[in-house]
């Protein structure tokens, strides 16, 4: 093994959980803490509401289905170098990362090319037609936060990977610095300018930028992994090893989205039968109330995930 992660092989175990896990958590909590900080300023603005917190509840889930993707081949990755630095394989570690940087840039860019096309079908799955209000607020919302996939993807796919170059205090500052970000913007782009949900979604991009920009730097200052021209290269044996890794990370975000989908779709279905939420202006509500509810296991899914990566 490589001198500077020659610890990993010598500390004592419960002291490397403590070093690893705890940032791990914190970086996860902070991947899903964008979509939850932005909806308590949203709830906080009279002109936004429950309409506003609706549609921040439909584009939720697919905020998360990035994060899903990221994690698979970030989680992947990590366990792959980690196993490969165990075995001295060094160059095999360098391109894992290498195609975990490549496959994170293109499923990124895909997904924001499906989001941005298929934007009203996808909103529509995810119950954003409950009403008319609701279902502008989501478009809007739902546009802007699309532009800042691809930055969101990198950062998180990258910081199990910053943490298997032994890392891990740099992986969480980088997340929580896109974090500080979103939070000083948040209320100045919905309060001061009074840009809705685009001002909530453009603050949560501008902080994913940032974070995306940290990886992108450590990336090329790394100090065990430092991959060459050629690693970027795909290739089929290294990939697969890769995404079989982590499948399990994508499975665990994954299935809230499932969830989110079936949940809000009986929302708008049986909330209309109700003689209040079935009242065009009240329909929102229901919708609005999960939404909160689910942020708080999507915490608790986070601190799980976090002590298995």
């Amino acid at each position: 093994m490589e001198t500077g992660n020659q610890f990993l092989g010598t500390e004592r175990v419960s002291k490397l959980m403590r070093q690893y896990a705890i940032p791990c958590i914190i970086s996860l909590l902070v991947g899903a803490l964008y979509n939850i900080v932005d909806q308590i300023f949203i709830a906080n603005a009279s002109y936004l509401g429950s309409y506003g917190n609706a549609a921040n509840t439909v584009v939720f889930p697919l905020t998360v289905v990035a994060l899903a993707i990221a994690v698979m081949l970030g989680d992947g990755c990590c366990a792959f170098v980690s196993m490969a630095l165990g075995r001295n394989e060094v160059d095999k570690a360098k391109q894992s990362v290498g195609n975990a940087v490549v496959l994170s840039v293109v499923s990124s860019l895909v997904l924001t090319a499906v989001y941005l096309i298929f934007a009203n079908t996808i909103i529509a799955m995810f119950g954003g037609t409950v009403n008319e209000e609701t279902f502008h607020h989501s478009q809007e919302y739902f546009f802007y936060i699309t532009l800042g996939v691809p930055f969101y993807m990198f950062g998180q796919a990258m910081n199990p990977i910053i943490r298997a170059d032994g890392n891990p205090k740099f992986a969480m500052i980088s997340t929580l610095a896109g974090a500080a970000i979103n939070i000083i913007l948040d209320p100045i782009f919905i309060f001061v300018f009074k840009w809705g949900m685009m001002g909530a979604a453009v603050a949560t991009v501008i902080g994913q930028v940032a974070t995306a920009f940290l990886a992108v730097w450590y990336l090329l200052h790394m100090k065990i992994i430092k991959p060459a021209s050629g690693d970027y290269a795909l290739r089929g044996t290294v990939c697969g090893r890769m995404l079989t890794l982590g499948i399990t990370s994508f499975l665990s975000q994954i299935s809230l989205v499932a969830a989110m989908a079936a949940i809000n779709n009986m929302l708008r279905k049986y909330g209309a039968l109700d003689a209040v939420f079935g009242q065009e202006q009240y329909a929102q509500i229901p919708m609005a109330v999960v939404g909160i509810v689910m942020k708080f296991f999507q915490i608790v899914i986070s601190i799980v995930v976090g002590m298995a990566a």
